[in-house]
């Protein structure tokens, strides 16, 4: 409430020359409950003179500070009092506003012969006068708690979604009309957001890179302008690795200078896509639909119950059931991994709801069961022990079920092949007959005509592989096979209900999302293009029976180990710009890895580190597991827009031109000169795809999937969109003649005279078809994001023996090779390649060939002690001051590599290690390999890494500790043996020498340190689990030895020995 005092008005209406005095302040006062008015003002005497001060800014003016609910005044009081209680349920001190409070001005006692539309007038001309603007701002102040006011007068906050008084009485407008259900729609909001590393980590970083950029610039000059004229030879071969050495660094750190972090916001896109809406009344999910393969080949290295809990775990994704489908090829065609599915699916009716009901984290039952946490932590519901003790027995049953079923398959068809057996001699006996014969049985020896078949448990023939095998059944010939185990779901969610013999599932969605088995059609004189071809099958298919405009990849040992991954991937594609995005790349993470991680399986510094970094770029590259795909992207078609990068560095950015427009534009005017229709693109890769093959269905479903892969159009901001609500009608049923198309589009001469493998699909022609596959849509202009989660997204297995960990590597080192070599590479990109992205392809392509100098500067301190040289003259100051200062930078950039990428030291430090065992045996044999095929033709050919764990079920790291003889162990045990001979020839000759060299001895013994200190997993990996030497390698460090010493005294023979053609005179 707020009176003015009689007497102020009667002076400043009265008194002409009250204007020329300086106005009095603003005053706050209280009205107790005996009615006394007591001032609240710091200062009666507030002087607000001077030159902001004018003829009507201010006016004497009391502001009365109503009482507390608690606190009223007594009734008849007098005075002021009178009018505070004649206006104590009034909504405020001041007029009708639409975004203020209601109120009103009073203490004018005298007024009471004035109308009600006078009252109005009075509090509208307060509310519009210039005037009560200084008032409402003065009344912010901090004597004047604004807050209390609105309370204590029960003044009302106007319209917004933070109050709403559904007693409003006033109407804000002439045809307005409001309520609270107008504020409860949410602002649009943005589905990720970049989390940038903060600067005091990254500019440290970036100047460190510089620093070392320019020191060792500077040492390479000073070793080049400093030889050492007594070991020239070493010299000109350190000189030379040591310029490769910064070479492959410089390709490899300049990718990592802009490394990012995202965040998704699930909230944001449960309430755009999944909740009731104009476009949705009823709520139905909006999201895009998701096909999920998952890719098996030989069902002894990779087992079925593996394969069938990764199954399990993509069932049980929190995603719309109806939206996702699962798909698994098989590209062995085993029976095995056939029933074994069967079984997973039927395992599933009852896995899935179990694990919506309780919430259940991971979904995949075997990592489930057997982990270590309790497994009741927040979980409410009473009924919880009961249902897991018993979906702990059901999957017991299902892990002998599958475990029995090689022998139940075999029993089976034993059983059906002796019907067969014993119908075909009466078929013989009964034409015997008729021939004439004596109707004898052949003899139980004799060899029967009947083919050891492969039967089904309906009684028919297996199409694919038998277990003997024969003609058109056997591996790489064998007819195409496609069975949808699980049918398409219904669109409304079927709820569950008590059953005695299952689980209470009242309440709880039942439905299983459907799930294919698919082989394809393999026959001599094709060539099947191993992973890549089985996976482009599996797309046609796939867009036949389902066509999810996204496609999650997956390898079978690896598991959905967040039911909420597929959500996390879908916040990028869905987001604002999300329709340039390629696929996205999750990090893979590992189960079973010895604690110590000794050959650095876990691969941090690659998934944290290069990784992230390069999402800070064009986006990650594709490692084969673990990835969403955008359909329309995958089949080789641009983005929706794209830049060129044009100048020496890429510094220049310009709108790329849309040659989908430009196609149809001139498709659209046949009538235009043969000059004007030449090829659109100046790169190969540029291309439009047309050859898709004869597939009509195939064709039409190519612009559903783009179509309804956009993301909505709800904003002004996102563009290429489409309309909320489009995707809320069921899929059609399907009939025989889709999956009739669909078994076509797998057979084995679909892809003849297509692109597919060249322009479509996944990359043919590399054993890593994954890097190749995403450099190629990098190259077409599109991008890729990286999404590291919370809760791991997804988690599998690696090798922990030595020998499979460096096949794995070799594998990976053999396809760069093959980048190098091929038009993938990098080298020969096109303009919309940003140009630190091309680097790191580059150093995909490259990075192999460091073995060649890697192996050289191993060997270099043993040659040094041999010798008694070094390859320098001496350890001057200049050369250490050098070797210190990068060896400082070094290991401040490691360290804050480490802060920015999350990674802990000992895994860098294991990342080292293993970076110099498998650049000195599995890179050095992959450049080997790559130049035969380059230059002889001769194909790389390898074997599937098996996933089976150890034999020793009491030790999960038992495999840990198996030593298999390869090939690849030669040159590090080389490196090993000739490194410690040498040690100890060095510190032999410098004790018995008469001028000893110490500063060479202690060059050469530390840097023989530094490469057994590297070398020291690949040591106790030899030594096994009792940490014996295996005799081989006495042998091969007895050989050395002999030939080591032979060489040395041909090389330098010693005083008094005289070598000619005859042999060695002394």
């Amino acid at each position: 409430m707020a009176t003015s005092s009689n007497s102020s008005k009667k002076t400043m209406s009265s008194s002409p020359s009250s204007a020329g005095r300086p106005p009095q302040g603003v005053k706050f006062a209280r009205r107790t409950s005996s009615g006394r008015v007591m001032s609240l003002s710091r200062d009666d005497d507030l002087d607000m003179s001077g030159e902001f001060s004018g003829e009507n800014d201010y006016i004497n003016y009391t502001v009365m500070m109503p009482p507390t609910p608690d606190n009223q005044p007594m009734a008849g009081s007098s005075g002021a009092g009178t009018a505070s209680d004649s206006k104590t349920d009034g909504p405020g001190p001041y007029g009708p506003s639409r975004f203020g409070a209601e109120s009103r001005r009073g203490g004018d006692d005298d007024g009471g012969a004035d109308s009600e539309a006078a009252k109005a007038d009075r509090r509208m001309s307060v509310m519009n006068s210039s005037n009560n603007k200084s008032i409402l701002l003065r009344s912010q102040t901090g004597d004047f708690d604004h807050n209390r006011w609105l309370f204590e007068t029960k003044g009302t906050y106007g319209i917004g979604n933070a109050y709403w008084s559904e007693k409003q009485e006033n109407k804000y407008g002439p045809e307005v009309e409001m309520s609270m259900q107008d504020f409860i729609d949410k602002p649009w909001k943005p589905l990720t957001r970049k989390v940038k590393i903060p600067p005091a980590i990254l500019s440290p970083y970036r100047l460190l890179v510089v620093i070392r950029l320019i020191v060792l610039f500077l040492f390479l000059l000073w070793r080049v302008q400093n030889p050492n004229p007594d070991a020239m030879w070493l010299w000109g071969m350190s000189i030379v690795c040591e310029i490769w050495f910064a070479f492959s660094w410089i390709l490899d750190i300049l990718p990592k200078q802009n490394p990012i972090n995202r965040a998704t916001d699930l909230d944001a896109l449960r309430d755009k896509f999944e909740q009731p809406s104009p476009t949705n009344p009823t709520g139905r999910s909006d999201l895009p639909g998701v096909d999920v393969f998952i890719s098996t080949a030989d069902a002894e290295k990779e087992p079925p119950l593996v394969t069938a809990n990764t199954i399990l775990s993509v069932l049980a994704a929190q995603y719309p059931v109806e939206k996702l489908s699962c798909y698994i090829s098989d590209d062995g065609g085993a029976i095995l991994t056939f029933e074994a599915m069967a079984e997973a699916v039927n395992f599933a009716e009852v896995w899935v709801p179990f694990c919506r009901k309780h919430e259940i984290e991971p979904r995949n039952p075997d990592s489930y069961f057997n982990s270590k946490v309790d497994p009741t932590k927040n979980k409410k519901r009473p009924d919880f022990v009961k249902d897991r003790r018993w979906i702990k027995r059901e999957y017991d049953e299902f892990k002998v079920r599958i475990n029995g079923l090689p022998d139940v398959i075999r029993k089976r068809s034993e059983m059906y092949n002796s019907r067969e057996d014993v119908n075909e001699r009466k078929l013989s006996k009964e034409r015997s007959i008729g021939g004439g014969g004596d109707g004898a049985e052949p003899a139980d020896g004799e060899a029967s005509n009947v083919t050891k078949a492969t039967w089904m448990a309906d009684g028919t023939h297996w199409p694919g592989t038998w277990l003997e095998p024969c003609a058109d059944h056997k591996k790489g010939d064998h007819a195409g096979i496609l069975q949808v185990m699980s049918k398409v779901p219904e669109m409304e969610a079927v709820m569950g209900f008590p059953d005695e013999k299952k689980l209470d599932f009242t309440g709880v969605d039942i439905r299983v999302p459907m799930f294919a088995y698919v082989s394809r059609e393999k026959r001599p004189g094709y060539d099947h293009n191993k992973k890549a071809g089985a996976m482009n099958a599996m797309v046609r298919a796939s867009a036949i029976l389902s066509n999810g405009p996204f496609i999650l990849n997956l390898d079978c040992d690896h598991y959905i180990y967040n039911s909420l991954a597929i959500r996390e991937g879908m916040c990028f594609m869905m987001d604002r710009g999300g329709d340039r995005i390629c696929y996205i790349q999750f990090p893979q993470r590992f189960e079973g890895i010895d604690p110590s991680d000794r050959y650095a399986n876990h691969n941090t510094v690659f998934f944290d580190g290069n990784m992230r970094a390069l999402d800070g770029l064009q986006g990650p590259v594709y490692v084969g597991t673990g990835c969403m795909f955008r359909r329309f992207a995958l089949y080789g078609f641009h983005p929706p827009r794209a830049n060129e990068y044009l100048g020496m560095f890429g510094t220049i950015k310009a709108p790329a031109p849309n040659y989908h427009e430009i196609e149809a534009q001139l498709e659209a005017d046949p009538d235009l000169p043969d000059s004007e229709k030449q090829p659109l693109a100046t790169h190969p890769d540029l291309g439009l795809p047309k050859k898709f093959g004869n597939s009509q269905m195939f064709t039409d479903s190519i612009g559903v999937a783009e179509y309804h892969g956009r993301p909505l159009a709800d904003h002004s901001s996102v563009k290429n969109g489409r309309p909320p609500g489009a995707l809320l009608e069921p899929r059609p049923p399907l009939d025989a003649p889709t999956v009739a198309e669909a078994v076509a589009v797998i057979s084995c001469w679909y892809e003849d005279k297509t692109e597919w493998g060249d322009r479509i699909g996944w990359i043919y022609g590399s054993v890593t078809e994954d890097v190749v596959t995403g450099y190629r849509m990098h190259n077409r202009g599109w991008r890729s994001v990286y999404c590291i989660t919370k809760r791991d997204a997804f988690r599998g297995t690696a090798p922990i023996n030595l020998t499979d960990r460096l096949h794995q590597v070799l594998r990976w080192a053999t396809g760069s090779v093959e980048i190098f070599y091929s038009r993938n590479n990098a080298f020969l990109a096109c303009r919309r390649l940003k140009f630190l992205q091309r680097i790191a392809y580059l150093n995909v392509g490259i990075y192999p060939f460091t073995s060649i100098f890697l192996v050289v500067y191993c060997f270099l301190p043993a040659l040094c002690l041999f010798t008694g040289q070094f390859i320098v003259a001496g350890l001057s100051v200049p050369f250490l001051i050098y070797l210190l200062i990068i060896t400082i930078c070094l290991c401040l950039l490691s360290l804050l590599e480490v802060r920015w990428s999350g990674i802990g030291l000992e895994e860098w430090w294991r990342n080292e290690q293993f970076w110099l065992i498998g650049g000195t045996s599995a890179h050095l044999v992959a450049v080997i390999q790559g130049l035969l095929k380059v230059v002889a033709g001769i194909e790389i050919h390898f074997t599937l890494t098996s996933k089976s764990t150890a034999e020793d079920e009491e030790d999960i790291y038992a495999d840990l500790y198996v030593v298999k003889w390869t090939s690849l162990f030669l040159m590090p045990l080389t490196i090993i043996i000739i490194n410690i001979i040498a040690m100890v020839i060095g510190i032999s000759r410098t004790l018995y020498e008469v001028i000893p060299q110490w500063n060479k001895l202690l060059g050469g013994l530390f840097f023989s340190f530094w490469v057994l200190a590297h070398m020291y997993p690949f040591m106790k990996g030899l030594m096994g689990r009792r940490g014996r030497i295996p005799t081989i390698v006495y042998v091969w460090a007895g050989l050395l030895a002999i030939i080591i010493s032979l060489l040395w005294i041909v090389i330098n023979p010693p005083n008094g020995v005289n070598l000619n053609n005859q042999g060695m005179q002394i």
